[in-house]
């Protein structure tokens, strides 16, 4: 197979820069942007979490042999002092606290000891306003490493007994609970291996009836909720990382300290140009781990900055599908094909062009072939947004790549699969 006129195949990158491995002349290198307050992370190959600053992509090797491009929305991380548990801001009833016990995820000796002192209700526990019938979503996620606890038990508690709670068994390395209970739903739950033992457990719900919404966390030893009793008076965990997000799944990790955090949304667009793109067929592939978004579509787009004349992965997570659109010069005949996916999954996907024929090859089969269409010319730009930088992607990408030529159906399918 021959080499792509651009590959991105996430490795370097510097301020404001996503580097293209092909082409070396840095024609192909993509513009990068999160201006933020808060400074972005990400997991090193070393397996630790690490800050970047202002306008620093993050290349994130979380469980991978190789790194992807992080690119996230906005989130905000309300719980303040994440790391700081021993803070009076954070309540304990029936638990103690000793800070810095061990090292935590990001390699500092910077994580807590939480341990029991009764067998009565325990719980590390801070309230969070919210609007009382207004449907919100939210997303509690907590690093935790086993002490001599067999359980983590979380909860998000409105009026007591309305809550979710999840529990998390460390000698099965699985979560054997989840839970919701009136005017709560579980969206979602996950957990997820990082570094040194530690675990970072999160848990989505959904509620409307409470104008407050609680974070309990406690150690166990028995399988119960957070709120009942438990055998030992003093079995323990370690705690870093409290986050909480008004969203439907966790991102990456958002330290706060004395207030509330926002990491705004990464952006990376407007790799090539003209030259670059003076193609008369081509091949155009991704392979990416899309989340799941909001409302909008997310896009990944090879175009000329306008309407007219673009090839578009057009990904909507509200219908489990990616729209594959290929539009013309000057308007010509538009062709789009709906593919149903699994978000929050990888996938592969490539687009082939000539005179004759627009393809979609999905996951290592031919899935769609037209003949009635209207081929694009004139591109300049690819981008992890619309024909417009509109409409950011959210997710991982693994590689991305532009041919100057259609690859045959066995190099697309071995691409693919």
């Amino acid at each position: 197979m021959s080499n792509p006129i651009l590959a991105l195949i996430p490795s370097g990158y510097n301020t404001g820069t996503v580097y293209s491995i092909l082409p070396n002349d840095g024609s192909g290198d993509f513009t990068y942007d999160r201006d933020t307050p808060t400074d972005g992370t990400r997991v090193r190959k070393d397996g630790l979490i690490e800050q970047m600053g202002n306008d620093i992509p993050r290349l994130d090797w979380l469980n991978s042999n190789c790194p992807s491009l992080l690119l996230e929305p906005q989130r905000i991380n309300l719980a303040y002092y994440s790391e700081q548990i021993d803070n009076a801001y954070w309540i304990k009833t029936g638990v103690s606290v000793t800070a810095n016990q061990t090292t935590s995820p990001d390699g500092t000796l910077s994580a807590d000891k939480l341990q029991r002192t009764s067998t009565g209700a325990d719980r590390l526990a801070k309230a969070f306003d919210k609007t009382a019938s207004v449907a919100q979503n939210f997303t509690l996620s907590v690093f935790v490493k086993k002490g001599d606890s067999r359980y983590a038990t979380l909860s998000l508690q409105g009026d007591y007994p309305d809550r979710a709670y999840l529990q998390y068994d460390f000698e099965q390395g699985t979560i054997n609970a989840s839970i919701d209970f009136v005017d709560f739903t579980i969206l979602s739950t996950k957990a997820e291996n990082y570094n040194n033992g530690w675990v970072r457990l999160s848990f989505a719900v959904s509620t409307d009836a409470h104008s407050s919404i609680t974070v309990l966390i406690s150690p166990k030893n028995d399988v119960v909720t957070t709120a009942l009793t438990d055998s030992s008076d003093s079995c323990f965990m370690y705690v870093w990382g409290i986050q909480l997000e008004k969203d439907t799944y966790s991102t990456s990790y958002i330290k706060t300290e004395d207030g509330s955090a926002t990491r705004n949304a990464d952006v990376c667009t407007d790799a090539g140009n003209a030259d670059l793109f003076d193609i008369t067929e081509g091949s155009f592939y991704i392979d990416v781990t899309p989340f799941i978004n909001d409302d909008s579509s997310r896009y990944i787009s090879l175009s000329d900055g306008s309407s007219d004349n673009r090839i578009e992965y057009q990904l909507r997570s509200s219908a489990n599908a990616i729209d594959v659109l290929c539009e013309g010069q000057n308007g010509g005949l538009e062709v789009q094909r709906t593919i149903t996916i699994s978000f929050n999954t990888r996938n592969k996907l490539l687009a082939t062009f000539d005179d004759s024929s627009f393809k979609i090859y999905v996951n290592g089969s031919l899935d769609f072939t037209d003949t009635s269409f209207t081929k694009p010319t004139s591109l300049n730009r690819l981008s992890f947004a619309n024909n417009s930088n509109n409409f950011a992607y959210q997710g991982k990408a693994h590689d991305v790549r532009v041919y100057d030529r259609v690859l045959t159906e066995a190099e697309a399918i071995k691409l693919t699969t």
